[in-house]
């Protein structure tokens, strides 16, 4: 699954560290979310999609190949 979470927390100008405690997560979860190594659970994706007051639609997207 694409992401575009490096891109919303850079433009709030916040560590992966911050973002990992403002969601409760480790850095190491939120470096995994950033690099496509892992997907988040649904609770999760609500927790981020709240935090930048955008939809889960326009953070995550499929991957073409499993389209």
């Amino acid at each position: 699954m694409n992401n575009i979470i490096r891109q919303l927390r850079a433009e709030q100008g916040w560590s992966q560290a911050h973002l990992a405690d403002l969601l409760d997560v480790s850095r190491q979860t939120i470096n995994a979310l950033e690099t496509g190594r892992y997907d988040p659970s649904l609770p999760l994706a609500f927790s981020i999609s709240r935090l930048f007051s955008k939809t889960i639609e326009e953070i995550f997207q499929p991957d073409q190949e499993s389209a």
